[in-house]
Order: structure tokens, then sequence, then C-alpha cells
């Protein structure tokens, strides 16, 4: 069984990456095995989203580790850590 999640980027990711994209994932499947899936392609996918890079996730718009359980229809968004003063 696979679930499908809505992905969001934002910031400098969504500059690399477009605005967001539908992923089919394997039921049971977490934030981190979507980031996986999303550096598998390789290309720009993989330096934006690559170990060490800091990068946030939300899910349904709440802050999220990357060993949140994904559901059918969730919303994932990724984006880099926001600094101003």
């Amino acid at each position: 069984m696979t679930i499908s999640v809505r992905l969001k980027f934002f910031a400098s990711l969504r500059e690399k990456l477009g605005e967001g994209e539908a992923l089919a994932l394997p039921a049971g499947s977490t934030v981190g095995a979507a980031r996986e899936a999303l550096r598998a392609r390789g290309g720009v996918h993989a330096e934006a989203l690559a170990p060490g890079r800091a990068v946030r996730s939300a899910l349904n718009q709440k802050m999220c580790a990357e060993s949140a359980a994904l559901a059918d229809g969730d919303e994932l968004a990724f984006f880099p850590p926001v600094t101003g003063g």
C-alpha cells in the first residue's frame, strides 16, 4: 500500500526545487524517508536536501522531527532555518 503526500518547498528550497509536488511513498513512511526519497533523485534534490544541510520540516503546518510518521493526504513542507533581527 502506498500513500500520497503533498510537498511544499519554501525560500531557497523553492528556488531550487519548485513550489511543490505530490510524492508517493510506502505506507508507514516517515518525514526522513520522504527526504531520502527526494535525495535519491540526484541532482538539485540531492544537493538541496543533503545530509548535514540545515533543513527544517513541518507536517500539516506544525514543526516536526524526521521521525514523524506520514499519512495519506498529509502536507509536508521543507524550508531552511530562518534568521532575522
